[in-house]
C-alpha cells in the first residue's frame, strides 16, 4: 500500500519474502540491496525464484547500502576469527563515500546514500583521471592538516552538505578519496566476486596511492606493525578482512572486522533513560559525566546503552533505582554514586554539552565497585586527553 516506511519493517518484509518463496534469506537481502522495489523483489522471487534474484545487480548512479564490519580486540583475534591470509587495511577516521563513475560523469554518495557529488569537486576531478570507463568504488575522504596529519571527523564533516562557498572551504579544507573495494568495473558489476579478486580489480582501476595501505598476512607480528604504523600516521586502528568473502551491501558482515585503539575513562553515572524493545522495563541509556572539582559537581559528556550484558541491566536498574532523585518521562536521575568504565573511540568538540566536549563511540566496560564518585575522572583529566589526541 505504500506505507513501508521503516527500516525495520523493510527488514521484516525481505524475511517473509524469503520464507513464502522458500528461498534463502540472504539471496532475497542481497536482491533487495540492488533493487529499488522491494515488490519487484517479491514479484520474482515468486514467480520466478532463485534465478531471477541473481539477476539484480549492483546498477551504475544507483547507490547501495556499504559494507559494515563487526569488531574485534586485537590482530591476534582477528587473524584466529578469519584464519588464513588476512588483508588489513588502515582504518582512517573518515567519511565513507561510494564513487560511480560512467564515462565522464561521476557522483558522490556517503554512506546515508545521500549525493555529495557538489560538495566534493576535487574528488570529482580525479575520479574522471581513473582509467576504467565504468567504476562503482568503496572508499573514505579525509582531510588532512598542513603537517600532513589527519584532521578529526567532526572536521571532515564539514566538507559535506555544503552547497554554497564550496571552493573557498575547498581551499581552507581540502580533502583526499582513498579506495579500498571496487565493486564495479567496466561492465561487470563484481560486487558478489571474493574480495581478493575485487582488490585485484582495485589495483587495476585505481593507482597506489589513492588506495589504503594495505597488507596481506597471516603473521601476528606483520599485522601488528602495520597496526602500529595506522596509529602512528594518527589514523584509527586496522580493517581486517577475509580474502574469500563477497562484498555484502548493508550488512554488518563477519568477513570484516574493525580493530581500533580505544581510551577508558572512569566517569560517574548522572541519570539513565528507559530502554526499548527487549530493554523494555530496564534502565538502559546511561547519562555520563566526569566531575568538576571547582563547583564540586559533573560535567555530563554524552550518553550509551553499549556493552551493557542483560546482567548489567538488571544489576544497574536496581542499583539505580535505589539512587533516584526524580525522573521525567523517559529519565530517571540519579545520587552520583555510581562508577563505571567507559571505552571510547575518540573526543570532539560539542557545543551540546556545557564542557564543551562529548564521548564519541562510547561503550560500558564494567562497574567500578572499586571506586566511589570521587575517584573518578575529572572534567580536567577529559580535555588534557582532547589536548594530546587534537596535537597528534
Amino acid at each position: 500500500m505504500g506505507e513501508l516506511r521503516q527500516g525495520a519493517l523493510a527488514a521484516s518484509m525481505v524475511e517473509a519474502i524469503a520464507v513464502a518463496a522458500e528461498l534463502p534469506v540472504a539471496q532475497v537481502r542481497r536482491a533487495a540491496m540492488y533493487s529499488k522495489s522491494l515488490g519487484a523483489v517479491a514479484r520474482a522471487a515468486l514467480r520466478e525464484g532463485a534465478d531471477a534474484l541473481r539477476r539484480f545487480q549492483l546498477e551504475l548512479f544507483s547507490p547501495v547500502a556499504p559494507m559494515l564490519a563487526q569488531t574485534a580486540a586485537d590482530v591476534g583475534e582477528a587473524l584466529t576469527e578469519l584464519q588464513g591470509e588476512v588483508a588489513f587495511e588502515w582504518k582512517m577516521d573518515g567519511a565513507r563515500i561510494q564513487v560511480h563513475k560512467g564515462a565522464d560523469e561521476v557522483r558522490i554518495y556517503t554512506r546515508a546514500l545521500n549525493d555529495v557529488t557538489g560538495a566534493l569537486p576535487e574528488i570529482v576531478a580525479v575520479a574522471r583521471t581513473l582509467p576504467g570507463r565504468t567504476l562503482v568504488l568503496d572508499g573514505e575522504a579525509i582531510a588532512f592538516d598542513a603537517s600532513g596529519r589527519p584532521h578529526p571527523f567532526q572536521i571532515t564533516m564539514r566538507r559535506f552538505g555544503r552547497k554554497l562557498n564550496v571552493e573557498q572551504l575547498r581551499v581552507e579544507l581540502p580533502i583526499k578519496a582513498f579506495f579500498f573495494d571496487c565493486l564495479r568495473l567496466d561492465a561487470l558489476s563484481i560486487a558478489d566476486r571474493p574480495a581478493r579478486e575485487r582488490f585485484q580489480a582495485l589495483g587495476e582501476a585505481v593507482p597506489p596511492a589513492l588506495q589504503i595501505p594495505r597488507l596481506v598476512t597471516s603473521s601476528e607480528a606483520a599485522a601488528r606493525a602495520f597496526y602500529e604504523a595506522a596509529l602512528a600516521a594518527g589514523h584509527e586502528g586496522v580493517m581486517a578482512k577475509s580474502l574469500d568473502a563477497p562484498y555484502e551491501a548493508g550488512n554488518r558482515g563477519a568477513s570484516w572486522l574493525k580493530i581500533k585503539r580505544a581510551h577508558t575513562l572512569d566517569l560517574v553515572v548522572l541519570a539513565a533513560e528507559w530502554g526499548h524493545g527487549r530493554r523494555t522495563g530496564k534502565l538502559s541509556n546511561l547519562h555520563l559525566g566526569a566531575r568538576a572539582p571547582a563547583t564540586g559537581g559533573y560535567v555530563m559528556l554524552g550518553k550509551t546503552f553499549k556493552g551493557l550484558t542483560d546482567a548489567m541491566l538488571e544489576w544497574q536498574t536496581t542499583e539505580l533505582l535505589a539512587r533516584e532523585t526524580h525522573r521525567d518521562q523517559w529519565t530517571v536521575y540519579v545520587r552520583p554514586e555510581l562508577v563505571v568504565e567507559i571505552a571510547f573511540s575518540d573526543l570532539q568538540a560539542s557545543s551540546r554539552y556545557p564542557g564543551g566536549l562529548a564521548l564519541r563511540l562510547a561503550r560500558v566496560k564494567r562497574y567500578r565497585d572499586d571506586k566511589r564518585a570521587a575517584d573518578a575522572d575529572t572534567i580536567e583529566t577529559v580535555r588534557r586527553v582532547y589536548a594530546a589526541r587534537a596535537a597528534t
